[in-house]
């Protein structure tokens, strides 16, 4: 009989700790946050670059707390390349969605979440809908009290290659 396991991968195992201590002191230093948020923080970037990994068309956008991992991690570029060819076989790249041009644009947080969790990784939920990067009726908070799922895109607008 085979058993289906339920058990979720955490973000930070996709580094060395060494290496996740490093990261995490960054954000703190820079982003004025303390050790236990940019944990959480750091451990979403990884599980959002593991999703990333694994569902290369697919186009997911950060929150902007996980955001601020992913910027902190792509600094460190020796250690963000060798992650890149290790976990995917390839640098994900940072794709601003600055343009007019609705396909430079990446998915919805919902739908990104949705995927993360369908890779295996486990989501910290509160980080995915703590963003202030939403409009109006979308609940302006990053909770998308409306329903849509349509809360998208990083503070500083941006999706995975």
């Amino acid at each position: 009989m085979t058993s289906i396991s339920t058990e979720r991968i955490i973000g930070r195992t996709l580094v060395d700790p060494a290496l996740f201590g490093r990261l995490v002191a960054r954000i703190v230093k820079d982003e004025d946050m303390d050790q236990a948020l940019a944990e959480r923080v750091m451990d979403q970037a990884l599980a959002f670059l593991g999703a990333c990994a694994v569902n290369p068309d697919a186009g997911l956008s950060p929150s902007g707390l996980v955001d601020v991992g992913w910027h902190t991690f792509i600094l460190h570029t020796r250690d963000y390349a060798r992650f890149c060819r290790s976990v995917a076989g390839r640098f994900l790249h940072h794709v601003p969605t600055d343009g007019p041009d609705e396909s430079t644009k990446g998915v919805s947080i919902a739908a990104t979440v949705a995927i993360i969790e369908a890779s295996g990784f486990a989501v910290d939920t509160e980080l995915w809908s703590m963003s202030a990067d939403c409009s109006e009726g979308s609940g302006g908070d990053g909770s998308d009290t409306s329903g849509s799922g349509n809360c998208s895109q990083c503070h500083r607008g941006c999706h995975n290659s």
